[in-house]
């Protein structure tokens, strides 16, 4: 079983692959696995590197919802405690859009602790990749709808790190006051 550093950067490399030549939103069109890394960097922070399992989830934590990876793979490669977190924060994709937000909404309160602190760091880096320095008017009206929605998720999971409370009510504030 990979441990450790091992872990993490396997996980880095298995994410990379699974999400070659797909786009994020905001920023230009900058490579996906940029999204991964910034959110596998947050919790790396926010643990003081001391938890390569929860660092390797974010790195992995859109494979399921995004491409043919499955839990059960990732349990094998990665194991158990990574692939239940990554299945925890993956959305339902049969749903439609708006379903899947207030779902969210409502389940966040109801994630273990891990989860909770992924979905907390995807939301400070989806929000932080809207802010852009030039918005056209739809840009803003998509950051702003985005940031509202965001803010009730994590209202639901906060409480279990303070840095990520503050990063995220930081980057929030940032992205208002360029509305």
């Amino acid at each position: 079983m990979l441990t450790g550093i091992c872990l993490v950067t396997e996980a880095a490399e298995f994410a990379a692959r699974r999400h070659t030549g797909m786009a994020r939103k905001g920023r230009g069109n900058e490579p996906y696995v940029n999204h991964l890394a910034e959110v596998a960097h947050f919790l790396a922070v926010a643990t003081d590197g001391a938890d390569a399992e929860l660092v390797a989830a974010g790195w992995l934590h859109d494979t399921i919802e995004d491409t043919e990876t499955t839990r059960e793979e990732l349990a094998e490669e990665f194991g158990v405690r990574v692939a239940d977190i990554v299945a925890e924060v993956t959305d339902d994709m049969s749903l439609p859009k708006d379903r899947r937000r207030q779902k969210q909404i409502e389940d966040a309160p109801h994630k273990s602790a891990d989860a909770k602190l992924v979905k907390i760091a995807d939301k400070i880096s989806n929000v932080s990749a809207r802010i852009l320095p030039h918005p056209s008017e739809t840009d803003r009206d998509e950051l702003a709808d985005y940031v509202a929605w965001a803010e009730k998720v994590v209202a639901g999971c906060r409480g279990v790190n303070a840095m990520l409370d503050r990063t995220f009510d930081t980057t929030a504030e940032l992205a208002r006051s360029t509305l």
